[in-house]
């Protein structure tokens, strides 16, 4: 009988329905993205797909011709590893350029996510198209090999006849007899490779939604950061707070540009020749919808004084006393919650309003005139401040005095010291924090009377971020890292069950599994926002494991079975919820964990007969 199909004809037909297919998914990616234009975008990638596969439709049609003409009893198998290497080519020439380039608008995942992702994706078009093309790719293959139904329907009806009413001819007799079960171990073979490959590529095509899981938790984690910055806009934003110092403008007579001597508008800094500041702070969680903000209210004081005294280089003439200020530097003026006061050598007291002679060491600040007279200078004057201001999530002062030490107490429990210096005195326990900064004239690069203050004094400054006690966005995106481990050794197991049970699993049913394990990640993200992370990990690991366990007890009918399904997917979330809470063991107690469980799924299978699977050991105990 003819063959009415091609390799032409199958070649175009898997490359078209591969292009449509990729066309179809990113229409999906641009409903779960929001996107708009999804129908464009869907036409764009479609024709895209088609344009960029051409060479590997053209090598399709060549490598079906090789199929058509080989001995080969794996053709099915050859075709589909032929497209999944193909899918693999393209994935890693598309994750190069993605990750090299940088095309995500959003920070970028790493080249191994994105080639998972993108194989999956390509891997799955090609495997849709091959199953829809099943029919005249078998026919393809097999058709020349195969009689017409009308003469198999006869050759059956005489085999029939001749087996009732006659005995074995001769010719009969001297045949071997091919039954089915002559050509079973070779089909049951190809069969089981057929659901490897299939297993294979479910699991990769479960990073899919992983992906758009990754994007929610992104997506929910910036709706948090927006409302924390509206609640701290109306507060304060986190402070930065700049001790004391004196302003004192002179004239210098110096050489301009045209080469004319001229008189220039010049200022002195002096800063804290000593400096004590002592802060308490108190934190405050308010709640916004389904979020909680934390700020925070502080009372500083500070202490210290300032030493009058000119560079050599300066004449006492030149110097405009009368406009010397104070200055005080912070960052948000919305915090300052009462007067500013400065108080000089003990009798003399000055309001600070907001503004700044210069903009040297601060841009945002508070200042006042003050009175200095000739008297003054060669002497030291004392200050003292009390600022009580509000803010949020962070504290930070710049040590900018020759002597100086600050001092840190809050009853929150759960801080962070950074900055450029470190305390060198802590106290963390679960009733607070206690901390203490010193710093000396030979740990600072600059002294205390200058001319221009040419440092940035944000890269001095230290102090305390106020941290939530869990984090569950980074807890979550820890855990879908390991969403492939989960997902691979789970698929793993269903495959290796239905081998030695002799039931197998529809694809369809592994997706269910799949979606179950995904959608994990969804409920754990959605009720770790209502209460602490460990509780929404217990919640959601036991319902998923519930779901997964009842539905393999429906199918495999036995409760033995399914209560291995459950032991085992909760010692897996067991040891995901271990790793997330680890720090710096995290790789080493993972690489551990990992050869512990290879070791046992090569345990477990070791007496299956992967050549003949309907032919399994028993296994025992």
């Amino acid at each position: 009988m003819k063959n009415k199909y091609t390799a032409l004809s199958i070649a175009a037909r898997i490359w078209s329905l591969t292009s449509a297919v990729f066309g179809i998914g990113w229409i999906i990616v641009a409903i779960f993205s929001g996107g708009a234009g999804i129908a464009f975008v869907g036409i764009i990638a479609g024709i895209a797909a088609a344009v960029a596969s051409l060479p590997v439709g053209i090598a399709l049609f060549f490598f079906l011709r090789f199929l058509k003409k080989s001995n080969s009893q794996n053709k099915l198998v050859e075709l589909i590893l032929f497209c999944l290497g193909f899918a693999l080519a393209y994935a890693l020439l598309g994750s190069a350029i993605t990750v090299g380039f940088n095309l995500y608008s959003h920070p970028s995942p790493s080249f191994f996510e994105t080639l998972g992702i993108t194989t999956a994706m390509l891997t799955c078009c090609s495997l849709i198209a091959i199953l829809i093309s099943y029919k005249a790719i078998n026919n393809y293959f097999f058709a020349i090999l195969m009689p017409s139904s009308n003469e198999s329907w006869q050759h059956f009806s005489e085999t029939q006849t001749n087996t009732t009413n006659m005995e074995p001819t001769i010719d009969q007799q001297q045949q071997p007899i091919q039954s089915w079960e002559n050509n079973q171990p070779q089909s049951q073979t190809n069969k089981t490779l057929i659901k490897a490959i299939i297993t294979a590529v479910l699991i990769l095509a479960m990073l899919i939604p992983t992906m758009f899981v990754s994007n929610l938790i992104t997506e929910r984690e910036q709706r948090q950061k927006e409302v924390v910055k509206e609640v701290t806009s109306k507060w304060a934003s986190q402070q930065t707070i700049t001790s004391p110092y004196i302003y004192i403008p002179y004239t210098s007579q110096e050489t301009g540009s045209d080469g004319k001597a001229a008189l220039f508008a010049r200022h002195l800094l002096l800063l804290p020749e000593n400096l004590a500041v002592d802060s308490k702070i108190l934190p405050e969680e308010r709640p916004r919808s389904i979020y909680k903000v934390l700020l925070y209210k502080t009372n500083i004081n500070a202490s210290g004084d300032i030493v009058i005294q000119l560079p050599k280089d300066i004449n006492q003439e030149t110097l405009q006393l009368a406009d010397a200020k104070i200055c005080m530097g912070l960052t948000d003026f919305k915090g300052i919650e009462e007067r500013v006061m400065v108080t000089l050598d003990d009798n003399l007291t000055y309001e600070l309003t907001p503004g700044l002679p210069t903009t040297d060491i601060d841009s945002v600040g508070l200042s006042s005139p003050i009175k200095l007279t000739a008297e003054s200078l060669g002497k030291s004057i004392s200050f003292k401040v009390n600022l009580k201001i509000k803010g949020s999530e962070k504290l930070y002062f710049a040590p900018l005095a020759g002597n100086s030490s600050f001092t840190m107490q809050s009853n929150w429990a759960s801080p962070s010291f950074d900055g450029n210096v470190l305390p060198s005195e802590r106290k963390v326990n679960d009733s607070g924090f206690a901390a203490k900064w010193t710093f000396n004239k030979a740990s600072l690069p600059f002294g205390t009377t200058l001319k221009n203050f040419n440092f940035n004094k944000n890269s001095f400054a230290f102090g305390v971020s106020m941290l939530q006690p869990a984090d569950q966005y980074a807890k979550t995106t820890r855990s879908v890292k390991y969403a492939i481990l989960i997902i691979g050794l789970t698929f793993a197991l269903f495959f290796i069950i239905e081998l030695m049970q002799k039931k197998a699993l529809h694809p369809v049913q592994y997706i269910l599994v799949g979606i179950a394990l995904i959608i994990f990640y969804t409920l754990l993200l959605s009720i770790s926002e209502f209460i602490l992370f460990d509780y929404a990990y217990l919640i959601a690991a036991t319902a998923t494991v519930l779901l997964i366990m009842l539905y393999a007890k429906s199918h495999f009918e036995n409760w033995k079975t399914a209560s291995i399904f459950g032991g085992i997917l909760s010692a897996l979330y067991a040891f995901i919820f271990i790793l997330i809470r680890l720090e710096d063991t995290a790789l080493l107690v993972g690489s551990i964990g990992l050869f512990i469980v290879l070791a046992l799924v090569m345990f477990a299978s070791r007496k299956i007969n992967w050549y003949n699977p309907s032919f399994n050991k028993k296994i025992e105990g």
